[in-house]
Parts: C-alpha cells; structure tokens; sequence
C-alpha cells in the first residue's frame, strides 16, 4: 500500500461522478505496504479506498474481486469493492486497473501490542476463510509457490552485492532442504498469503475487516497459518509460545489441523520464512524506484526468523517445537471429519 501513481484531478472528477461521491474533499496517500497505490478518498458523500494495482493485470485484478464479492456473500470481513453507474468494478489510469472500496473504520494494531483476545480473532477469523474458501470452486494461480520462489531467488541471487555471500549461501541451502522434505500433498483451498498487523482492523476488540488480498490464491492452510504466526508471534527476536497457543487456539475454534499439518508445520514456518526473505531482497535490489518512493521492507526481519527456525541461533524453536509434537487432538480431529462426512 504505497503511493507510485498519482491520479490526476481530471480522473478524481470522473470518478467522483461516476461513483456518485459528490465532491472530493480531500485525497490522501497511503504510504505503508509495498505493492499497490492506494488513498482514501474523503468526499460529500463518505469516505471511500482507491486502489492502482501496480503488479497485476486485467484477469487477475478481475479473480482478486470475484473473490471478494464471494467472500462478502458469505459474511466474511473483508474489502468490499463497489460498482459505478455503469456496474463497472474498475477502470483504468496509465494502463493500470483502479478500483474503489468501501473504507472500513478500525485501527491497526502493531503486532508486539496485540491482546490475547484480539490474537484469538485473528486465528479464527483465518480459520473462518479457510473454511468459508472451500466452496469457491475457481481457481487462483499461487504466485509464490516454492517452485516460483526458487526461480525468483536465481533471479535475484546474481544480483547482490558480494558480501551477500553468507546470505546466499543459508537461502541456497534452504532451498535445497525445502526441495526434498517441504510436503505438497495437504488441505489446500483459498488462502490470504499475506495476513501481517497491518492487514488487520479492529475497533476494540472486533475485527472489522481483514485487508489486502492481493497475494490470496489456492495455496495450503498451513502455510497461510504458518505466515500468519512468522508475523505476529515472532517478538523480541523470538518466538512466543503463549502468542503462539492464542493464535492456534482461535484458529482450531473453526478448524481443526490434521496430524499431516502439525507435521508440516516448521518446514511451512521456514518457506514462509524464505519467501518473505527472497520477495523483499527482490522489491529492493530488482523493483526500478526512485529512494523517495522506495517502501523499505527489510528482508533482515525473516532472514531472522529462518535462522531461528534452523536452529542457528536462540530464539524459542525449541518450545515452539515441543507445542506442535503435542498439538494434535486426534479425538478432535475424528470427532470433526465425522461431523464433515454428516454434512456431505
């Protein structure tokens, strides 16, 4: 959510009119994030969110909305894009889609400062959209996959300055590990990808909205939950088992994990850990920005984590470790399968 297009008063008078707004009063830039260009739009008529996709096409701009729309049937919190006049969902400037939401109220919560409630909404809201996602039948291509995280990193490798040589030799042997134990064959359905603090809105302790689904695809529920605690249960340069069981425990309210995922789940930590590594050091040393439009994201913060979840440095593993060999519930797990098979 940075600012690199700038749209222009003519277009903002098009749309104001075009959307029924009234007129715009003020328009302010959102500086955090790294992908798109987004502001809120303060007119007559409410406050609104202009988005200008700066990665995705036509198509894929037009899944990531198909997907909200059937989201917002189901009840789930997320962005709501709105139609125009003309029932048009977007439209373009500088050749790049631009679409309007509905502007949620509520704060972000930096993730050191999340409640233990507020943890728990946010794993079972996640559990909510897995299990909400099965029903969507059409498919979304997953742009970070390990195989196209392995080809980025090669892309990115040459390009790093030479005392990167460590680093490239720790991502290089991860690859190589995730390559022969990182399991494929586990619950996939819709995912959000991306689920950082600052993709979260609460007011109190509600969450109003789950943010930017702009990396949402088909992809493993636990790696989505595996992202989601790299995020937020990783404090203070470690792991916190107790943000770690809240989280969890949110999450197994809606679903629970099966044995296969409890398994799986510290190589999932490390290839999320890995691909946030290896998309940042791309945005940096491959991504054309002048310094002042720059978003700097720094690929430190997971090299971080990868190295704990290696066990090359202290930092919580071992707890965390000892929680999902006694994660499973295995009478929970029959209990819920059974209650599946009910409702088929």
């Amino acid at each position: 959510m940075a600012v690199y297009t700038e749209p222009s008063k003519e277009f903002l008078e098009e749309l104001a009119e075009d959307y029924g707004f009234g007129r715009i009063v003020r328009l302010v830039g959102i500086p955090q994030g790294s992908v798109n260009s987004n502001f809120l739009v303060e007119a007559v008529r409410g406050r609104f969110l202009l988005r200008v996709d700066e990665v995705k096409g036509e198509a894929e701009v037009r899944r990531e909305i198909d997907l909200l729309a059937f989201l917002r049937k189901h009840s789930f919190p997320c962005p709501h894009p709105l139609q125009d006049r003309y029932n048009r969902y977007y439209r373009f400037l500088n050749d790049k889609c631009t679409s309007v939401y509905r502007f949620y109220d509520g704060k972000v919560i930096p993730a050191e400062r999340l409640r233990p409630t507020q943890l728990e909404t946010i794993g079972r809201t996640l559990g909510e959209l897995h299990v909400i996602g099965r029903a969507y039948k059409k498919g979304i291509d997953n742009r970070f996959s390990f195989e196209r995280i392995s080809d980025l990193y090669l892309s990115v490798r040459n390009r790093l300055p030479n005392y990167f040589r460590k680093i490239t030799r720790t991502l290089e042997d991860e690859i190589d590990y995730l390559g022969q134990y990182l399991e494929s064959k586990l619950p996939k359905g819709i995912i959000h990808g991306d689920l950082f603090c600052d993709n979260v809105l609460f007011r109190g302790e509600k969450l109003t909205a789950m943010l930017d689904f702009e990396a949402a695809c088909r992809g493993k529920f636990i790696f989505d939950l595996a992202t989601a605690v790299n995020a937020l249960c990783f404090v203070d340069g470690g792991y916190s088992l107790e943000r770690f069981r809240y989280l969890l425990q949110g999450y197994e309210t809606v679903r629970t994990l099966s044995l296969a995922e409890w398994d799986a789940f510290p190589n999932e930590l490390r290839f999320s850990s890995l691909r946030f590594t290896v998309t940042r050091l791309q945005d940096f040393f491959l991504t054309p920005r002048n310094d002042d439009e720059r978003i700097h994201k720094d690929f430190h913060e997971f090299l971080e984590r990868l190295e704990v979840l290696r066990r090359e440095k202290e930092g919580g593993m071992e707890a965390l470790l000892m929680a999902m060999a006694t994660g499973y519930d295995y009478r929970k797990y029959q209990k819920v399968k059974a209650n599946e098979r009910l409702k088929a």
